[in-house]
């Protein structure tokens, strides 16, 4: 995949960017219909290029509980940022409330990633929010070292503070798409994809672990799978009723072209074995995502809960792209390793392919209190052309 190693590009035609909502529909702006890659509904973010959106809904601060907190990646100038904001209004709008900037996105931004802690770890209050991306791609591959910093807000995202660098490249390589959990132990666990074993291993996912959020453990491999032209990337951890964790992630390269799997652990830090690729994420017929898949669970009443998918591009068992690509999601009962149903999405965007746009890594948040799920994706603008994030709120599969 080329995909999410252009970000940075995007910086030197960027549009000025704004702090406001910008409360314009996708395709009802202007009249204008959407461009091949772009949102045929939804509401847009914010002016300018916006990408890589994630969402959570606040669950242990306070009185800011039921708060939607919402980051992208965004430009000024050449020099990348993380947007942050809030919806109080069950993601019907939002506002622009913080920025995280970090000194080394002056040389590449890529791949945030966004998380409320549920316990206190170190010297860090239940409720703190983290922060992370990939951190330095621009530099010159002979000499670079990409970083993962650790940044924390206090006040659900308004400001923001640098804690550590959970990790830095062992080689002049990629370190992509971070993403956080804390163990039943009470460590944090960053899980991100790792291009730094090359030529045994294009890709792997490791993880590193920290009892405060400070000191650092070295990365540890969680997928590393026998073909070396393989890719497991883009990892999403989310918690299950029964304690365990499940992991999501694409498998780039020969045969599996970016497609969609799981795997779980008891723990979050011991999975099955690093060579195993993991169970499907697919439908009875073998319909499936391929590229950029993300993942949510939510409480729907029963004992295992509910699973929500969602990816850039849907396929059926034959490899051929399926109508409804850009606008479907998958559900299924609590059971990652059974067959998924399909599902109208939030937001749709019209032809997606294999570029770091149009739905590239779009993310679920159910709303099961009002029986509803919002989707932020990203797809290019009818005018100017810039690639940014759309917001939509829908009706929870049955």
């Amino acid at each position: 995949m080329v995909v999410r190693r252009t970000f940075t590009v995007l910086a030197l035609a960027a549009l000025a960017l704004s702090a406001a909502v910008v409360p314009a529909t996708a395709a009802g702006a202007g009249g204008a219909e959407p461009p091949p890659g772009g949102a045929e509904n939804g509401t847009r973010l914010m002016e300018g290029v916006s990408l890589y959106p994630r969402a959570i809904e606040l669950e242990h601060s306070g009185d800011a509980d039921g708060t939607i907190v919402v980051s992208t990646v965004t430009f000024d100038g050449d020099t990348g940022h993380g947007a942050i904001f809030h919806s109080t209004d069950d993601g019907r709008s939002f506002e622009r409330v913080g920025t995280v900037s970090d000194p080394g996105a002056a040389k590449g931004l890529c791949c945030s990633t966004l998380f409320e802690l549920p316990r206190q770890v170190g010297d860090l209050p239940e409720g703190t929010l983290l922060w992370s991306a990939s951190v330095g791609q621009q530099e010159d591959e002979s000499t670079r070292r990409m970083t993962l910093p650790v940044w924390a807000s206090t006040d659900q995202g308004r400001t923001w503070e640098h804690v550590s660098t959970a990790a830095t490249a062992s080689g002049g390589k990629g370190l992509w798409e971070p993403e956080f959990a804390v163990s039943p132990g009470g460590e944090l666990v960053l899980y991100v994809s790792d291009e730094n074993q090359q030529p045994t291993h294009s890709q792997v996912i490791v993880q590193a672990t920290s009892p405060d959020g400070v000191t650092w453990s070295p990365l540890d491999d969680v997928i590393a799978l026998p073909d070396s032209g393989l890719r497991p990337g883009m990892p999403v951890v989310r918690t299950l009723p029964d304690g365990d964790y499940l992991m999501s992630y694409e498998v780039c390269g020969p045969v599996q072209d970016c497609r969609h799997y799981t795997r779980r652990s008891a723990d979050g830090t011991a999975w099955q074995p690093v060579t195993e690729i993991g169970a499907p994420v697919q439908t009875a017929d073998g319909t499936h995502f391929r590229h950029t898949p993300n993942i949510s669970w939510y409480d729907d009443g029963t004992p295992d809960g509910r699973l929500l998918g969602v990816g850039q591009m849907l396929y059926g068992a034959d490899g051929a792209v399926l109508p409804g690509s850009g606008s479907t999601l998958m559900t299924n009962e609590g059971v990652p390793e059974d067959d998924w149903a399909t599902a109208q999405a939030p937001v749709s965007i019209l032809d997606p392919w294999n570029n770091y746009c149009p739905n590239y890594s779009p993310t679920l948040l159910a709303l099961p209190e009002r029986g509803e799920v919002l989707e932020l994706s990203t797809g290019y603008e009818s005018e100017g052309g810039a690639c940014t994030t759309y917001f939509g709120v829908g009706a929870l599969p049955d």
